[in-house]
């Protein structure tokens, strides 16, 4: 498989937990955790998709520095933080 023999990207922030169930489950604020990401060199960020509106709140020096990608299941999110997609 492809996905084996490839490293994640540099400087990504991986955001959201996962139920036993399977689902994404969101974080409760996109603030903080792209702030620190912003401050200790972090490029890109993966952000469950259920948190897009709370997009608007994040600080706009923070949303140059740091690239969001939204993903809806682990399956995508994986992919994405291999640059596969």
């Amino acid at each position: 498989m492809i996905t084996r023999k490839a490293p994640p990207q540099p400087a990504l922030l991986v955001l959201g937990d996962m139920s036993i169930q399977g689902n994404i489950k969101p974080v409760r604020s996109l603030t903080e955790p792209l702030q620190v990401a912003m401050d200790n060199g972090g490029k890109r960020a993966l952000i469950p998709i259920e948190n897009k509106r709370q997009f608007l709140e994040v600080n706009p020096d923070v949303l140059e520095q740091v690239d969001p990608v939204f993903f809806g299941d682990m399956r995508q999110a994986a992919f994405k933080a291999l640059g596969l997609t």
